[in-house]
């Protein structure tokens, strides 16, 4: 069911998990980039008819209504949304950490500083149909909130009955969200990204989806900002001889049943431990619902890696550079400080990547294929921008103005050096 891979003799084996892609195929992007230029061409024309012809409803008016909110907040569990709000409550008070103010320097007679505004108008992207994710929603929009974010316009297709899940509305509708449309995939992004006669142009879309939708977000990148383009999903796990083979079967298997391209790796200098963890998976696997997909993600993307010693196993992982990292070894709060590259870190038995999935407060939209090596998780300063403040007195740019003028000389850029002596040449009066 999994791979065993001994150390960098198999690399080959290795490298077909390190490098699967969502992102290598030239058919659905094709498919992909029509769809958004009818988006972009028709407006609501277009959006209408992708909607329903991928989401199989016939809806003609997209935003949700009032009436919906208020029916899903009587008809959700009681103790569902208790739990959805102490989950919002954790997330918050970690992002309220990541708040930039900017800075001000006032030196002599010049001041420099940056001053830091929240990105105007938002899309939020929702997974959504036959799975929908209320946890999702919170990652999303409480960054966004903290940062002061106006106007957030949040898309998620609907069942083929038009209905959106009672959690995901509740969600919305507890962080504030006024503007929820029942759209999704390739369509949606384009409709955030140009603007239609329903749904207004955003100046920057974040969330996770499928191919489609990762496609989407990298055409339209640049004509308005992305958060990043999340390829399947991913979970290394790092284990010695203390570490419980059952958690770490359950661990996998959890990752695995995201999606048939998701990760699910184990890295251990205990070949005892991974042949333990090999037969807890095939005993858990069977009583789950999803165990068609579990398996074939295991199959094809799951590994129990054994290395020779400790060094060996922290030298793989920082090449895996996975998106979530499990240390579940005798002293992880001293072992992860051996981890270079890693989306989050969860340290011990007892911290299952579900755990930050849903409520322990860092967010879960994290970089994906090796992509942790030069990024980092969604934040409150993905939904800001930052601009430069400059100030100087006429004295001060006397005292800085050969400078200039001889770099900007340096450089042949002759009016930068005029603009800078026209101001010295200038008569005080």
């Amino acid at each position: 069911m999994i791979q065993k891979i001994y150390g960098y003799k198999e690399m080959d084996k290795l490298n077909k998990i390190l490098n699967r892609s969502i992102m290598d195929s030239e058919k659905i992007s094709l498919q992909v980039k029509n769809i958004l230029g009818f988006i972009q061409s028709d407006g609501d024309k277009a959006l209408l008819e992708f909607t329903h012809k991928f989401d199989k409803h016939n809806l003609q008016d997209l935003r949700v209504r009032e009436e919906e909110i208020e029916k899903a907040k009587i008809n959700i569990d009681k103790e569902l949304k208790k739990a959805i709000e102490n989950a919002i409550e954790n997330i918050r008070k970690y992002h309220e950490r990541q708040k930039d103010t900017g800075f001000m320097m006032e030196e002599d007679d010049k001041i420099i500083g940056q001053i830091v505004n929240p990105i105007e108008r938002v899309g939020v992207y929702i997974p959504g149909g036959t799975a929908s994710y209320p946890s999702t929603v919170m990652m999303n929009v409480i960054p966004a909130n903290i940062a002061g974010v106006k106007e957030i316009a949040m898309v998620t297709p609907a069942d083929s009955q038009g209905n959106i899940k009672d959690s995901v509305l509740v969600t919305a509708d507890l962080l504030g969200v006024k503007e929820i449309y029942k759209t999704g995939g390739a369509q949606a992004i384009g409709a955030l990204a140009y603007g239609t006669e329903t749904i207004s142009r955003v100046d920057k879309i974040v969330g996770p989806g499928n191919i489609y939708v990762a496609m989407a977000k990298r055409h339209v990148s640049g004509l308005v900002g992305i958060d990043m383009i999340a390829g399947p999903s991913e979970v290394v796990i790092i284990a010695d001889a203390h570490a419980n083979p059952k958690f770490i079967a359950a661990d996998l298997i959890a990752q695995a049943e995201h999606d048939e391209r998701a990760a699910s790796i184990v890295v251990t200098d205990c070949e005892d431990l991974a042949n333990e963890v090999w037969k807890e998976i095939e005993l858990q696997v069977k009583s789950l619902k999803r165990s068609e997909i579990i398996e074939k993600s295991l199959n094809n993307y799951g590994a129990i890696i054994v290395m020779d010693n400790r060094e060996e196993t922290f030298e793989i992982v920082n090449k895996l550079a996975p998106e979530h990292l499990e240390i579940m070894t005798k002293s992880p709060l001293e072992d992860y400080k051996e981890v270079k590259n890693a989306g989050a870190i969860f340290l011990g038995e007892y911290s299952p990547e579900a755990l930050g999935d849903y409520y322990a407060g860092p967010n879960h939209t994290l970089p994906t294929l090796r992509t942790s090596k030069f990024s980092s998780a969604l934040g409150v300063y993905d939904f800001v921008k930052k601009t430069s403040l400059i100030y100087y007195s006429r004295e001060a740019l006397m005292k800085a103005g050969d400078d200039i003028v001889l770099i900007a000389t340096d450089e042949a850029l002759t009016g930068h050096a005029n603009s800078i002596k026209v101001r010295m040449e200038e008569k005080n009066v």
